[in-house]
């Protein structure tokens, strides 16, 4: 196993887009409708956040359904989104360290 490089990511950092992540982080893929159930969206704000996802490679969609049904969405973090969100995850907890020691890598006396 590969040590991870904390890297903090823009695109992961957002709130839903952070939680969206973290939710699809230990699953193969969750559906739409849960995600949305789950986060407490609109539909049309979990789908911005999953463009963005999808446009950085970090999420990719999948529809399926029968034709005359609504189609169900897929949703699965991608090999991309896992380093990604790991990668972000460790620049929080250097963060997190930081703040906790009064430390800091540009740190300079007053």
């Amino acid at each position: 196993m590969s040590a991870v490089t904390p890297a903090f990511d823009e695109v992961v950092h957002a709130p839903i887009r952070l939680r969206i992540c973290v939710m699809l982080a230990p699953v193969a893929s969750a559906g739409f409708q849960g995600l949305r159930e789950d986060l407490d969206v609109a539909d049309s704000v979990l789908s911005k956040h999953l463009k963005t996802l999808s446009e950085a490679g970090y999420v990719s969609l999948r529809r399926e359904g029968a034709k005359g049904k609504r189609p169900t969405t897929w949703v699965t973090l991608t090999k991309a989104g896992h380093q990604a969100l790991n990668g972000h995850l460790a620049a929080l907890e250097q963060l997190a360290a930081q703040a906790s020691t009064g430390t800091s890598a540009t740190s300079s006396t007053p």
